[in-house]
């Protein structure tokens, strides 16, 4: 059972934008000057996915968190950017490996040039990202960078194990959403405490700040998969049972079902596709397993602020404190 939650902030999303503004512009700027390559192809797959939209909600945790902690050098930006990086490279390999035709609402890198340039490009940012952080001069910060680099790598890999597996159990599933989506959270938010030089309590705070938000993040994303449209979400309603993935509302509502619709998912799981997605979704709607989803987002959500609410009261805690409900609260 979902305990009480904490108390919203009455921060909003245009206060959130205008704090920001000012260093989105620095960010984009250090994203626009090192996207540059003698090589067109580069240049324009890139610039398609970086450029294309998207939140930028990993390098604003940079920028949030090193605010809070007081810091006003310039390494934010550019350590944003590096995070931008790696998770752009994260998606066009993604997008290979589950070979998606749209992402935010547009034909993905893979879909317009193919498999391998946008493998290789996404090689080129990962490459791009460690080149651009070793300019930041912190051995603290280039290995937790490397370390959060491995496990997203480890927990896709994870992922590919688990498709068309309908036996994943939610520990697995957990397993895997922390090491693709909330590993990169919790190292944006542990990176602007560092460069805050904040004391130790205030940087583990931070980075449970950041691995509880990105654990929300996912799960809410992964529960709008079912409960949402293709317009909204900007990709295909149902991606996730198309490519097999035995997301959480699929877990639970396997649990919760009979066993006649118990079946149905386990088959649609092992076979990939979108034959019965009306009635799986029904199923989801009807055994509460979006419910389910959706409450462990906000427990999760409330361990976020709860983490940081010694921190000392400023706007930029603040807005921190919004994205943990805007997380939980958003369509798409």
């Amino acid at each position: 059972m979902r305990e009480a939650a904490l108390e919203k902030t009455s921060f909003t999303l245009d206060e959130l934008k205008s704090l920001v503004a000012g260093d989105m512009l620095r960010v984009n700027q250090v994203i626009t000057d090192n996207l540059a390559s003698h090589v067109a192809l580069i240049n324009q797959l890139s610039q398609h996915i970086i450029l294309s939209g998207g939140k930028r909600l990993r390098p604003m945790l940079v920028l949030l968190t090193a605010k809070c902690c007081d810091y006003d050098g310039e390494d934010d930006a550019l350590l944003a950017a590096v995070i931008e990086f790696i998770h752009t490279a994260t998606l066009l390999h993604d997008d290979v490996v589950d070979d998606s035709e749209m992402r935010r609402g547009k034909e993905t890198a893979s879909h317009i040039w193919g498999n391998e340039a946008a493998v290789l490009v996404g090689d080129y940012l990962y490459s791009r990202a460690f080149q651009m952080m070793v300019r930041a001069q912190s051995m603290r910060i280039m290995a937790l960078l490397s370390d959060a680099t491995n496990t997203i790598a480890q927990g896709e890999v994870l992922q590919l194990l688990n498709v068309n597996d309908p036996d994943t159990s939610e520990e697995k599933y957990h397993e895997v959403i922390y090491g693709k989506t909330a590993c990169l959270f919790e190292a944006a938010t542990q990176i602007g405490a560092i460069l805050g030089n904040s004391d130790s309590a205030a940087e583990t705070a931070l980075a449970n700040y950041g691995k509880h938000l990105g654990t929300a993040f996912q799960l809410v994303d992964d529960a709008l998969d079912y409960g949402s449209d293709s317009e909204a979400l900007g990709k295909n309603v149902g991606d996730d049972l198309a490519e097999g993935k035995p997301t959480l509302p699929l877990i639970y509502a396997m649990q919760q079902s009979n066993t006649a619709q118990s079946e149905l998912i386990r088959n649609a799981i092992k076979q990939g596709g979108l034959e019965h997605i009306d009635e799986i979704t029904e199923i989801i709607h009807h055994t509460g397993a979006l419910k389910y989803t959706f409450d462990q987002a906000h427990v999760e959500a409330d361990k976020a602020k709860a983490t940081i609410a010694f921190l000392p009261q400023n706007d930029y805690k603040q807005a921190l404190m919004f994205l943990a409900d805007y997380a939980v609260e958003r369509s798409y």
